[in-house]
């Protein structure tokens, strides 16, 4: 049983396979340019949009050491992430790292905890879209969506209508192909850095600098939870190397995307959290899910500035909710093609190059889940499952180092195990710092994923198939 459970992919078998699904290819389309957009697109938004208004109450203004401890922490991950991506290309991302190196049942544990970091986090941010879109359409028309339609239950709501929405209008992008989904995503990227400089260069016309006294009102403790909550904001560069089989040269371009993607959001983080908090008390913050309309529509007086903000989140965040909804597919076409989970999840169209059965499953689960589930409960149990991929990861480049020290590696984690071991414990000091409550999802999660494992994916395995 053990040798079967810690049974492992060869990476030249995981890089032969690249791309090959039931009924066609995945296409190869993507150059750097396309690949940073796409980590970016799916980093930047919901975690300075939206969840900073959930994270400010935790940590006062430190809220902006909080942005630096998660972009230290995803740092050391995303050192991890460019070795790997560029080692071992394929779309499967962590889980296929982990089976590669760490045997088949850590690396089902891994895909198990991505698909809770990608539907999760898809559904997260599709409920904080709504609310910028009542504001733009409070703007621009002078009225809202209901709280009955615009509100998940629990949150005043019955339904939140927008969340669903804005994961449809993903879907149908996904499913015209990787290729037409990169470029609109780029557009969107463009628009949403432009609507985040914007309010930088408003919004600091009404800093002051009392609103920096009391800087740790919740000491260490406060940062620490607030930098766990707002971590899931930094998966983006787990994105990117979903996108390892539809890239023309990944060995070349997916460490620099995931690299330059990580510098330019963790810079532009800070730089609007510093401005948010001094421009507004820290404790306006609480309950606000939409305060960088607020801010700006306080500071000048306007509401037309707070309607252009508006329009930049609600561009920003679908971006968010189009990337992370394309790495979750990614994710399921690796693991179906590995027999883990049903063949419907590796099955391309052969006209578009998309795994169409697949993208409208995840899309419509995401969907219902995001217009159903509070925001804050959501965001919590993303960075839980992405904080556990991540330790996963660093772990695995420490153990392939070992095992297949002559591989080649297009990019190479500086002063490794070290590195990699400061970022494992970085994520284990994260995951500790998060709710019991979310622990208690997340040992839910686990039990369920060990029950289908064993019910259904250890003996469908195609290693295990091609043992008898």
């Amino acid at each position: 049983m053990a040798t079967r459970l810690m049974r492992r992919k060869p990476v030249e078998r995981l890089v032969a396979e690249g791309g090959k699904g039931q009924g066609g290819t995945l296409r190869r389309s993507m150059g750097m340019w396309q690949l940073t957009m796409i980590s970016i697109g799916a980093t930047l938004g919901t975690g300075i949009f939206v969840v900073l208004g959930e994270a400010v109450p935790d940590a006062g203004p430190a809220v902006i050491l909080a942005f630096v401890l998660a972009g230290v922490t995803a740092l050391f991950s995303a050192l991890s992430y460019a070795e790997l991506a560029g080692s071992i290309p394929v779309s499967g991302s962590s889980y296929s790292y982990a089976y590669a190196t760490l045997g088949e049942l850590v690396a089902w544990v891994c895909g198990w905890c991505l698909i809770l970091e990608y539907g999760v986090s898809v559904a997260a941010v599709a409920v904080g879209w709504g609310q910028y879109l009542n504001e733009l359409l409070n703007g621009v028309f002078g009225f809202t969506i209901p709280a009955a339609l615009s509100q998940p239950p629990g949150d005043g709501g019955i339904f939140n209508l927008p969340a669903l929405l804005v994961v449809l209008l993903a879907m149908v992008f996904l499913l015209g192909g990787a290729k037409e989904s990169a470029r609109a995503n780029t557009i969107m990227v463009v628009v949403k850095i432009a609507a985040l400089l914007l309010f930088c260069g408003v919004a600091v016309q009404g800093v002051r600098s009392g609103n920096y006294e009391n800087f740790f009102p919740m000491g260490m403790a406060g940062v620490s939870a607030a930098g766990a909550t707002l971590f899931f904001s930094y998966i983006g560069f787990d994105a990117a190397s979903t996108a390892g089989e539809e890239a023309k040269n990944p060995q070349r371009d997916l460490p620099r995307a995931i690299m330059l993607s990580l510098v330019i959001v963790t810079a532009l983080y800070c730089l609007v959290a510093a401005i948010a908090v001094g421009a507004m008390p820290w404790k306006k913050f609480e309950g606000s899910e939409a305060a960088l309309a607020g801010i700006m529509k306080a500071v000048t007086g306007q509401s037309w500035w707070a309607v252009l903000l508006a329009f930049g989140a609600v561009v920003a965040i679908a971006s968010v909710v189009l990337t992370v909804l394309y790495g979750q597919t990614r994710i399921l076409f690796a693991m179906s093609r590995d027999g883990l989970v049903p063949k419907v999840f590796s099955k391309v169209h052969p006209k578009t190059g998309a795994p169409r059965a697949n993208t409208v499953i995840v899309s419509l689960f995401c969907g219902v889940l995001a217009a159903a589930v509070p925001l804050g409960e959501l965001a919590d149990a993303t960075s839980i499952g992405t904080l556990f991929a991540f330790a996963l990861v660093n772990i695995a480049v420490i153990v392939l180092r070992r095992t297949r020290p002559d591989m080649p590696r297009s990019f190479r984690t500086p002063l490794s195990p070290l590195f990699p071991a400061i970022g494992f414990l970085l994520c284990l000091y994260m995951m500790g710092s998060l709710g019991a409550v979310t622990w208690v999802v997340f040992g839910v999660w686990m039990v369920v994923g060990l029950v289908v494992y064993f019910g259904y994916g250890m003996r469908r395995s195609r290693l295990a198939t091609a043992e008898k």
